[in-house]
């Protein structure tokens, strides 16, 4: 046994070394602390740390009892040439204890793919677990990238099953390059704890919060309007892109229309390109980024009750993180709340970017983020779509000859009167489009809507669009779909102008009503909505005077108007006082709108409407509004 030195001078120095420390961190003639893990005829076997062991024979103590888990101190004595370590046990009456950081070259994922066979080290956060048939997958997320990181267990076996999704952990393993992309195939994590994960994390929020930080940008237009929306609209950006580099998922529901889609595929296009710049994995933007159509001008429990579904399996089966739902062209009204509250009880942030007329005393309190151009005093003129173009420059740098026609898409499908609206049109006449063709844009996507159902159609939608597309396909995409949208438009008005109802009211409107479930071809395009606007514009066009059309169901009826002050969320709030039972709700634009109502109430309701609306004031301002 190894006696302390006799010679009066300072305490001798015993080394307790970082847990992640190796062999090639121990030096001969040093003391450091240990602990026994086996007890044999011959021996001592002791650890210095989760890679450091070693022997002490029998031969160089006096006896004495130990047993596994008895912390001891030993002198390092050698280091044979196959690497085993011998050591001897020291008693020290007074000594001084040093720790020892583990000394290794902690490498950033994003320079993983420099070391292909390399040992390397790694320090971040799991933001994904992913169980294969093989090996367990964690992705770890450092400062510069996230890196997947394959851990061998048996055969689908959970590898490392005490490591969760959020854990800050050290990864040791070797750099291999499969199909194209970089992993490190893991020797030994460790989760991290106390200032160790303090230290990391820190440094993970303060490179995220740089990373988060959206490019500078200018409006594509001079429109002080928009410019007093910029400042939410970027931080909407870094909320995104901060979500991005953490891992989380991105939800994106829209409503299925040409501006939801103007204002929706914009911000995909640009999410991806950040997604796959960020994650070192060409699938990353599949499992991070879902665009999702909307058929209500609200968001259903039914949609709510799937999301959450989805996000809680993804969960369950792909270790993913919670999603942030991102609401576009929709969001802003009483009527979303129910699924807002439903997604309460989770760790789903909600944001909402829409131009509909807002109810932010019930929507606020139940969302991260709410831009509305109806919170600046503004309108549905700045339509969602122009919005999300300037959020899509804010998310990815450079993207702008992409996208300069897609605001003038917007404000023709939402019928916006802006004066703006002829900077739209000029910056797309100068990429190459007239105005007619971008009608004609806003007709494809509308019918393209109405057939794809619930499905995104992303690479369909980017030719319409001619986004990351096709050119030349794009141009003999785009008539062929409108002029079949127009050939099906007229078959469907041919069957039901016949069937129009006419009345002026008190105010001096013309008032046309049709029953859009007996009197036009149902489960076709158009759609309610779009049938009761197309006869709606006809019927403008032919008398020149303030118009108000209802097309009415069952249970629904879609109202248009043009040239009347309505305020439709009024008025479904004071039919639900005046006719309990009638269960109204609904809403849109203040002119534009659709209700629900129960079946047996139908003629009350319309009745009772349609005296609200003779008794709106006349407003030439308000004509030629929005579709919805």
């Amino acid at each position: 046994m190894t006696d302390a030195p006799g010679d009066g001078g300072a305490p001798p120095v015993v080394v307790d070394l970082h847990p992640a420390c190796t062999a090639a961190e121990v030096e001969p003639d040093e003391y450091y602390h240990a602990t026994v893990n086996g007890v044999v005829d011959y021996g001592l076997f002791v650890d210095l740390s989760e890679h450091v062991s070693g022997l002490v024979h029998e031969s160089t103590y006096d006896g004495g009892t130990f047993e596994v888990g008895d912390d001891v101190v030993v002198k390092l004595t050698e280091v044979r040439e196959n690497g085993d370590l011998s050591f001897e046990l020291a008693d020290l009456d007074d000594y001084e204890t040093v720790a020892r950081e583990h000394d290794y070259d902690r490498v950033a994922a994003d320079d993983v793919g420099d070391r292909v066979g390399d040992t390397v080290h790694l320090e971040g956060e799991v933001v994904q677990i992913k169980q294969t048939g093989g090996p367990t997958i964690f992705r770890v997320r450092d400062e510069t990238s996230a890196v997947p990181c394959t851990a061998f267990e048996a055969a689908g076996v959970r590898a490392h099953p005490r490591i969760e999704v959020g854990d800050v952990v050290h990864v040791e393993g070797v750099v291999e390059e499969r199909e194209g992309t970089y992993q490190v195939e893991v020797t030994a994590i460790e989760v991290l704890d106390g200032e160790d994960a303090a230290d990391v994390a820190d440094r993970l929020d303060a490179a995220f919060a740089e990373h988060a930080e959206p490019p500078e940008t200018e409006p594509l237009v001079d429109w002080p309007a928009l410019e007093g929306m910029l400042p939410e609209l970027r931080s909407v950006a870094r909320t995104l892109r901060r979500a991005v580099l953490e891992g989380r998922p991105i939800r994106m529901r829209h409503h299925a229309d040409g501006d939801g889609m103007c204002a929706s595929v914009p911000v995909q296009y640009a999410l991806t390109q950040f997604i796959e710049d960020v994650h070192q994995d060409e699938d990353a933007p599949r499992h991070l980024l879902k665009r999702l159509p909307s058929k209500a001008p609200y968001y259903e429990m039914e949609d709510a009750t799937r999301d959450l579904n989805f996000a809680l399996e993804d969960r369950a089966r792909h270790g993913q993180k919670l999603p942030l739902l991102l609401m576009l062209d929709n969001g802003s009204t009483e009527e979303d709340t129910p699924a807002y509250k439903a997604l309460d009880n989770y760790d789903i942030p909600v944001v909402v970017v829409d131009h509909h007329h807002p109810d932010p005393e019930a929507v606020d309190p139940l969302v991260d983020e709410h831009v509305n151009p109806y919170l600046h005093g503004e309108d549905y003129r700045i339509t969602t779509g122009m919005l999300c173009v300037e959020l899509a420059r804010m998310l990815y740098p450079g993207l702008t000859d992409e996208l300069e026609h897609v605001p003038a898409v917007a404000g023709l499908s939402d019928r916006s009167k802006a004066d703006e609206m002829s900077q739209y049109l000029e910056l797309a006449r100068e990429a190459g489009y007239d105005e007619d063709f971008l009608h004609q844009i806003g007709e494809a996507l509308d019918y393209e809507a109405y057939m794809l159902r619930y499905d995104p159609g992303t690479e369909l939608i980017y030719d319409v669009l001619n986004v990351d597309g096709d050119e030349d396909r794009h141009r003999e995409l785009v008539p062929f779909l409108a002029n079949r949208a127009h050939e099906d438009v007229a078959e469907q008005l041919d069957a039901a102008m016949s069937h129009v109802e006419h009345e002026r009211v008190a105010n001096g409107a013309n008032l046309y009503r049709i029953d859009v479930e007996n009197h036009a071809h149902r489960f076709t395009y158009p759609a309610p909505g779009k049938t009761t606007g197309e006869i709606h514009d006809r019927k403008v066009e032919e008398t020149g005077e303030p118009v108000i059309t209802i097309g009415y169901g069952p249970d629904f009826a879609v109202l248009r108007s043009d040239g009347v002050r309505l305020d439709i969320p009024t008025m479904v709030a004071e039919l639900n006082d005046e006719l309990p039972g009638a269960g109204v709700s609904g809403g849109g634009h203040l002119v534009v709108g659709s209700i629900r109502f129960v079946p047996g109430m139908r003629e009350p309701v319309l009745d009772a409407l349609i005296e609200k609306m003779a008794e709106a004031e006349l407003d030439e301002e308000l004509h030629s509004a929005p579709k919805r």
